[in-house]
């Protein structure tokens, strides 16, 4: 069965993770050049709790609670929510965190009639719902299922079958797009195909994204 849509997850695959914003968080901060050391996947060796958060001894929530907190110690803020440390960080102009690559994609895709969705398991949560008014390229996607109002979250697969039940689409007719290999799996266990986004190569990811509408 042909595909006839893409999903895709937001932070990581859409916008740049906040691992390769630093010298902006920074900047948008008026922090010291250097200060935000902790790089996940980029340097996991160098970042215990983002190795928590992969062994599941954390949740993907509570790590980035924890930065949130420490990134607040250093403004002199208590921040009490991951939207707190975003909106500070990108809410200026949140279009340039978005990955040229994913700007690409979506024309390829628009021009082709590929049907678009996201599936996020923080986009309200973390960015706030006033991000979304400053990306417009948000109303191009037919479906947008945030767990921060459903709260049911990858990898749980009534999280994917409320997209599929948006879309009115089979699971072997979708190419679904995440950075995170817990929510692939619990994809591919639900009958979607799947694409393990690589942000150290968000090109490549997009490409073999791509491929599966002979694009």
């Amino acid at each position: 069965m042909s595909a006839q849509a893409l999903i895709l997850d937001f932070g990581g695959v859409i916008s740049r993770t906040l691992f390769e914003t630093h010298a902006l968080t920074e900047q948008a901060l008026e922090l010291p050049t250097g200060c935000l050391t902790w790089q996940g996947p980029f340097n996991p060796s160098n970042d215990s709790l983002w190795q928590s958060m992969q062994a599941d001894e954390i949740s993907e929530r509570d790590y980035w609670m924890q930065r949130t907190q420490e990134v607040g110690q250093l403004v002199g803020q208590q921040w009490t929510s991951m939207q707190q440390f975003v909106i500070a960080a990108r809410g200026a102009d949140p279009m340039q965190v978005i990955r040229p690559e994913f700007i690409d994609t979506l024309q390829r895709t628009q021009a082709a009639g590929v049907r678009l969705a996201i599936l996020s398991n923080e986009l309200d949560l973390f960015y706030g719902a006033e991000f979304r008014t400053k990306l417009p390229f948000l109303s191009e996607f037919e479906a947008i299922v945030d767990a921060t109002y459903t709260q049911i979250l990858k990898p749980d697969p009534r999280a994917y079958h409320q997209v599929l039940e948006q879309l009115d689409l089979k699971p072997e007719q979708c190419i679904f797009v995440d950075d995170q290999l817990r929510n692939i799996n619990g994809a591919l266990e639900c009958g979607l195909k799947t694409v393990h986004f690589n942000v150290h190569n968000p090109a490549d990811s997009y490409a073999a994204a791509l491929q599966h509408f002979n694009l």
